[in-house]
């Protein structure tokens, strides 16, 4: 389950610790359900997270700022604390529920470095956007009617952690981790012929870590929650209309906005490509009708091409 960032906290909400609980007590509703009948595994994003850490630390002083694989494991234990006590207040607290902070490995060479694409932190006006960028150098662009600052987002090839993933789901745990996509981390040759692993400057999108998690546990099903209720088709055009289903080979990521929901269709799509798993994109509030194939976009190579069902507007 890739819980979205709506699910942790709501668009335009004040981002408080108290908003935050109340949004994750919600979604823990549904993953409850979940957790009684099925192994889960948890991810979520922390874009506004870690953006208003690395604000935070910026506005304090130059010696402060760290880097952001430091606030990407920040985020990841912060935001995993919240969902592991309200989830296991609703599942019963006999139950393990573990939050494990995890890297995720990427190219040092990925051209990602190169052209920053992920949005991180809060929006801002032209003018609060034009003094963040003339302070600090960051890069802006539009999302919606505001400006957010976007990082480089590297493509996911594993998760470091996978073999105590494994562990706990063996033992029954309920497991939070991948949080934020993973600490991106690098690999590199030591003076001994060793492997040496360090985290670079980047965030790495949380639904794509998602779905090479899911591919390497050999999962069963993806599901990637957000705050619509599936894929759709020239999205608030004329002819605007929703995937009911699809096989991966009919759907094409760069048909869809890099910054919301083309990396959402390129998880699903890769997951369900790669193994015989099905994933399916959809609204957290439909999860049960999500489970029974009745609601969202279901990706699985067993639908035959594309179908779709026109909207009010298509």
């Amino acid at each position: 389950m890739a819980l979205g960032g709506n699910a942790i906290l709501r668009r335009d909400q004040a981002m408080t610790v108290e908003n935050q609980r109340l949004s994750i007590a919600d979604a823990c509703g549904p993953l409850a359900r979940i957790a009684a009948e099925h192994e889960l595994v948890v991810s979520h994003g922390n874009g506004p997270q870690i953006g208003l850490l690395a604000l935070q630390a910026a506005a304090y002083d130059a010696v402060s700022e760290y880097p952001f694989d430091v606030l990407g494991a920040s985020t990841e234990g912060m935001i995993g604390y919240l969902i592991e006590q309200e989830l296991g207040n609703r599942i019963g607290n006999d139950r393990a529920v573990t939050t494990l902070v995890t890297r995720t490995e990427v190219d040092p060479q990925d051209p990602a470095f190169d052209a920053p694409t992920k949005f991180v932190g809060p929006g801002y006006s032209e003018d609060e956007a034009r003094v963040a960028t003339r302070e600090f150098g960051w890069v802006m662009r539009r999302d919606g009617v505001r400006l957010r600052r976007v990082v480089a987002s590297p493509r996911p090839l594993q998760i470091l952690e996978l073999r105590p993933i494994g562990w706990l789901l063996e033992h029954g745990a309920v497991v939070i981790c991948a949080g934020g996509g993973g600490v991106p981390t690098v690999r590199s040759v030591g003076p001994r012929a060793t492997d040496v692993l360090k985290g670079v400057e980047a965030v790495i999108d949380k639904d794509l870590a998602s779905a090479v998690l899911a591919r390497d546990l050999r999962a069963d099903l993806l599901v990637i929650a957000t705050d619509v209720d599936g894929v759709y088709l020239d999205w608030n055009g004329e002819h605007e209309r929703r995937v009911v289903s699809a096989h991966p080979d009919a759907l094409h990521p760069g048909s869809f906005p890099a910054g919301s929901m083309g990396p959402k269709v390129e998880a699903a799509v890769r997951f369900a490509g790669e193994t015989w798993g099905t994933a399916v994109i959809g609204s957290l509030r439909d999860i049960d009708a999500l489970l029974a194939g009745t609601a969202g976009t279901r990706v699985a190579r067993s639908c035959e091409g594309i179908e779709t069902e026109p909207t009010r507007r298509g």
